[in-house]
């Protein structure tokens, strides 16, 4: 039997390196908001069950976007960081995911996810016993600096990659790994690592360049570069 997908976003973020009043998920990118086209690409997965948005209660944009009443998008609650959210999500779809079923979790401001990618994740990672990421190996040459911002080091890049997203893990485990890493205090930046602390081995899955997200004004003019290379203009 092949297991369901779901998508869970945290959207509950406030995006303050952006500056300005609107959080950086609902600024307008090429006639819609980044998390709508960050929700689009998992909602046209012909695999998708549902995915659940986090997003605070007084968010005062959510309502007004037509995902919103979606009858495959479920609003949850948002939390105080990252993992409070994507757990919230999962609360959200317990009555409706099997424990062994895919949950894949994307970034609210991840907008230029390829559905290429989206399709290899899910693809390799159909029969893993954990899950993985999208991941990209790092090009850069990475430097260690000290508390002064001198180098201390350059680093060893050949075993190094930078974490994307979508995420994509068993129900069951990411949920364990979130209560787990919630109820020790300790803080975990991204899914990957929440299993990782209890001795799981996530694959990592070769993605794109272009799945950025929009931290600094000017990552919008990149993002509308890459859609509009698309043709989604």
């Amino acid at each position: 039997m092949t297991e369901r997908l779901w998508g869970v976003v945290p959207a509950a973020g406030v995006g303050r390196r952006m500056g300005g009043e609107r959080p950086k998920q609902y600024l307008p990118l090429l006639g819609r908001t980044v998390l709508e086209h960050s929700l689009a690409v998992l909602l046209g997965h012909p695999r998708m069950e549902a995915v659940a948005v986090a997003v605070q209660a007084s968010d005062p944009h959510w309502p007004g976007l037509g995902m919103a009443r979606d009858p495959r998008v479920v609003t949850a609650p948002g939390g105080e960081e990252r993992m409070h959210s994507v757990l919230n999500g999962l609360r959200a779809l317990e009555d409706r995911a099997a424990e062994e079923d895919w949950v894949l979790v994307h970034d609210a401001a991840r907008p230029c996810l390829h559905p290429t990618d989206l399709a290899r994740l899910v693809e390799t990672l159909e029969g893993h016993p954990v899950g993985g990421l999208l991941a990209l190996p790092m090009a850069d040459t990475v430097k260690r600096a000290d508390g002064e911002g001198a180098v201390v080091e350059t680093v060893d890049r050949s075993h190094l990659w930078r974490a994307l997203t979508p995420q994509m893990f068993r129900y069951r485990l990411l949920r364990e790994a979130l209560e787990a890493a919630v109820a020790s205090g300790e803080m975990v930046t991204d899914e990957s690592q929440a299993l990782e602390r209890l001795g799981m081995r996530p694959r990592l899955v070769a993605g794109s360049a272009d799945n950025i997200k929009i931290t600094h004004p000017g990552d919008l003019e990149l993002a509308a570069l890459f859609l509009q290379r698309r043709g989604k203009s």
